[in-house]
């Protein structure tokens, strides 16, 4: 049997799985900086086991504020230690996740919380060590095209591990709670992340830089890897009639590659930004035309919530997990298909009424339907065993 928290106001929680807080390489990583900070201003003690090295795109677009936080080893409450990594592709995750959860394992905490499928590979281990143990699958990664045969078959033990070992799982869409289900008939607890209603941006480093206006460009923002159908919308907007600009914001994963392909097949109309944050990030949601999220796979895709959030008509794929999210607030087109992706475009383009249509609503109806401060609710009522779906 593992060992559960005794109720008491405050618990002492770990969390790792992510690459490091304060940070935007990934969602994993804006969630957990999310749910740390609100649970350490809740009065609970937070700690984050960070990787070593530098932000996946390059130490470039490391902020100050990253180097900062690892120097104090402390965030807005939130305790930091970094552990060690091969910061090698394919290495990173694992090596940091066994030492993230040894350490925990060792440590003094009530719970500890582990993000991703690789990294729960590890979580027998602080469950041995009678830690109440909880994983939050942020979607079904061994589907990721670039993962090789070795590290999906690991992602793969570490589904299997947490559907062992975990005390609980959470899922953030009903597509991947279904699948545990079916897959290993195991029960897995919805708690989606949130999303918080920001201040929108005139355009101004944006127009310095890439010569954009308001409604001048049609958005894509996220991580440049296959499976989120960047090339698809590349090919589709190479036949779309428009003086408007393609906007691809977003850095590289592991390897630049895959990025330096993309740019050789763009058309000239289509602009990439790189790796964005803080002002220029702003910017981009507050002014796009529209935004597009042409992905395969997804877990529960934060940068759709956010692009929703400043209001604006949102074009995704029609997978379970974008469906979901946006319900009949946004215009859909089949996964995959570069026609009908291209059809889409073209129809927003040639009519703003749609677009309007669209945005009206959108930015109420999607902080009104996730919200951080429910999501931390549930997670701690989750590690007290006093969650109620």
């Amino acid at each position: 049997m593992s060992g559960k928290p005794r109720k008491k106001a405050e618990l002492n929680i770990a969390m790792l799985g992510q690459k490091r807080i304060p940070s935007r390489e990934g969602g994993i990583e804006v969630v957990v900086e999310e749910l740390a900070t609100r649970m350490v201003a809740k009065g609970h003690h937070v700690t984050c086991y960070n990787r070593s090295g530098h932000h996946i795109s390059g130490a470039e677009y490391e902020s100050g504020s990253t180097r900062e936080a690892a120097n104090k080893g402390e965030y807005k409450g939130v305790k930091l230690k970094t552990v060690w990594t091969i910061n090698r592709r394919g290495f990173a995750a694992m090596t940091s996740s066994v030492f993230g959860a040894a350490r925990a394992a060792a440590g003094k905490y009530d719970v500890v919380h582990i993000h991703a499928e690789g990294p729960s590979v590890m979580c027998w281990l602080p469950r041995i060590t009678g830690k109440k143990v909880i994983v939050t699958i942020h979607g079904l990664d061994w589907q990721r095209a670039k993962w090789g045969q070795f590290a999906s078959s690991v992602i793969m033990a570490g589904e299997r591990s947490a559907v062992r070992y975990a005390d609980e799982i959470i899922v953030l869409s009903r597509g991947v709670q279904q699948y545990f289900k079916d897959e290993y008939n195991r029960d897995t607890v919805f708690i989606p992340n949130g999303v918080s209603k920001p201040r929108r941006r005139k355009a101004r480093k944006i127009t310095e830089r890439w010569d954009l206006e308001r409604d001048s460009y049609v958005l894509y923002l996220g991580r440049l890897v296959p499976e989120k159908g960047v090339e698809y919308l590349i090919d589709a907007w190479r036949g779309v009639k428009t003086d408007k600009k393609l906007v691809v914001a977003g850095g590289s994963s592991d390897t630049k590659k895959y990025m330096n392909h993309l740019r050789t097949i763009a058309p000239d109309n289509v602009i990439f930004t790189g790796f964005v944050q803080g002002r220029v990030l702003e910017e981009l949601y507050s002014n796009c035309y529209f935004y597009c999220l042409p992905s395969d796979v997804e877990g529960m895709p934060l940068t759709l919530l956010e692009a929703m959030s400043y209001g604006n008509c949102c074009l995704v794929s029609d997978i379970a997990e974008c469906t979901e999210v946006v319900e009949d607030k946004a215009p859909t087109f089949q996964k995959g298909d570069i026609v009908d992706l291209r059809k889409k475009l073209q129809e927003l383009v040639d009519h703003p009424e749609e677009v309007k249509r669209y945005r009206e609503g959108a930015a109420d109806f999607i902080c009104s339907k996730y919200s951080w401060d429910d999501a931390v609710d549930k997670t701690l009522a989750l590690y007290r065993g006093e969650f109620k779906d």
